[in-house]
Order: structure tokens, then C-alpha cells, then sequence
């Protein structure tokens, strides 16, 4: 299966570190012109530079800026006022009791797992439709399924982000843009190791280590191992390409098994 995204443009949120950093890195490697996207220009810039590194000729570019602010907003679209390829991955995650999440924090969970995505869709979405050609990919989750006892706050926000794609996927009906949210597993990222080395024997090598946490924590698992942020990316290149132009409309799971379900 041959993939190519010549002479097209993306552009990933939250994509200076883990999985929106390797969505950004395979799109690259597809042959996309990349914008990488961070709240900070300087750690924006640093990102772009370590990306240039992994992927030798891969064309990227910095977009830096807030996107739950008006200002930050702005400011990527002053950068990239078009694109043909829209990865929302930006988002937070954290434990908290279901009944301590005050109001301020189940309206940030909002507005930047779900808001950002809105704002930008509707941004690029007309241009496409245009255009005749697009694709949206909304980065969901596992916990959009199976809500987290210890952080619905963030479920929530997920299971409001396929709704999200799935009516967009609507809007642009018959026009050659495609929508499709994709459901990430327990993933390797930032951090990772230091919280399964908290709850396993920290003298076992890593490979053991995060096997033996799937076991115990996330037994649900068919593959019994994180899922490592390239192969996340490895979706999001296909439904990013003309090979996917029959999905839309999708909940497309890459998530090693963890959901129990059938469908989606």
C-alpha cells in the first residue's frame, strides 16, 4: 500500500510531544507539509527542529499558539490560513474524584478537548468544502467508551469530541472532505513509565514492566502492552490519504483490543 500526501498541508494541535508529535512525524514521512502546533513559539520551534532530525527531508513548520484563546487562535490562523489535512490532538487529562471537579474545571475540559476542535473545524471546513478535497481527524480516546471512574471530566470530553465528528461529518456530506474521530488506547507517552513503575516492580526491565501494568490495571488489553504513539500514527497517515476516501463519519479504533465491543 503505497501512501503519498505530496502537495498537501497539515496541521496537528498539541503536536511538540508524544502522540500529536508522531502524527506530525508520519504525515511528514508521507511527504505533507507539517505545521506543528504548541501554546509556547520556542518549545513550538524546538519540537520542529528534533522533527526535522527523525524525518531528513520532511517539510515542517512551526505554528505555535494557544488554542483555547482567541488570541492564540488567531495566531495559527494568521500562520495557516488553509489546509488540506485538520489533526486535532490537542488535549489534557488528570485525575480528580467525580465529586470534587468543580464547574471551572468541567469547563476546561470543554474548551480544550472539545472547543478547539470546533473552532478550527469551522475555521478550515468551508475552505475545503470548496476546495473539494479535506480531511478532519479528531483525536479521541478509549475513556470516550469506557469512562475513567477517576477523571470523567475527561471522558466526558472525549465521548463530546465523536459527536462532534460525527456531525461535521454530516456538514460535509458529498463534497470530498472527510470526518472521522480516532480512539486511542493506553499509549506510551510522557510520563508513562514513571506512573507504571509506581504501581510495579521497578526493577523489572521495561518491556516486562508495562506488561505486567496491563495485566494487572488494564486486563482488557488484547495486545497486554502500550500502544506505542507511532502506531497511532500509522492510522491517522492512512485516513489522512486518498486511500480512505469511503471513511467518514467513523469512530476508528486503534486501541490494542481495550474497548469491548464490537462497534465502533
Amino acid at each position: 500500500m503505497q501512501i503519498s500526501l505530496d502537495g498537501r498541508t497539515a496541521l496537528v494541535t498539541g503536536s511538540t510531544q508524544g502522540i500529536g508529535a508522531a502524527i506530525a512525524a508520519g504525515l511528514a514521512g508521507a511527504g505533507a507539509r507539517v505545521a506543528v502546533n504548541g501554546r509556547d513559539a520556542v518549545r513550538t520551534e524546538e519540537a520542529v527542529e528534533r522533527l526535522r532530525r527523525e524525518v531528513p527531508g520532511g517539510e515542517l513548520f512551526s505554528a505555535p499558539g494557544d488554542l483555547a484563546t482567541d488570541e492564540g487562535l488567531a495566531e495559527v490562523l494568521d500562520r495557516l490560513p488553509q489546509t488540506d489535512i485538520l489533526v486535532n490532538s490537542l488535549g489534557i487529562f488528570g485525575a480528580r474524584p467525580a465529586l470534587e471537579i468543580d464547574d471551572a474545571e468541567w469547563r476546561r475540559y470543554f474548551e480544550v478537548n472539545v472547543l478547539t476542535a470546533v473552532r478550527l473545524i469551522r475555521a478550515y471546513l468551508p475552505d475545503m468544502k470548496e476546495r473539494g478535497w479535506g480531511r478532519v481527524l479528531n483525536i479521541a480516546s478509549d475513556s470516550a467508551v469506557v469512562i475513567p471512574a477517576e477523571m470523567i471530566q475527561y471522558g466526558m470530553s472525549k465521548t463530546a469530541l465523536l459527536a462532534v465528528s460525527r456531525g461535521f461529518a454530516k456538514e460535509a456530506a458529498g463534497t470530498g472532505v472527510t470526518v472521522n474521530s480516532v480512539i486511542a488506547g493506553p499509549t506510551h507517552t510522557g510520563g508513562v513509565e514513571e506512573f507504571v513503575y509506581d504501581l510495579v516492580d521497578k526493577d523489572l526491565p521495561w518491556d516486562e514492566a508495562q506488561r505486567a501494568f496491563m495485566r494487572e490495571y488494564r486486563p482488557q488489553s488484547l495486545i497486554q502492552r502500550l500502544i506505542e504513539p507511532e502506531e497511532i500514527a500509522h492510522l491517522v497517515v492512512y485516513l489522512s490519504s486518498p486511500l480512505a476516501s469511503a471513511t467518514t463519519g467513523g469512530a476508528v479504533r486503534v486501541d490494542g483490543g481495550y474497548v469491548d465491543s464490537i462497534l465502533p
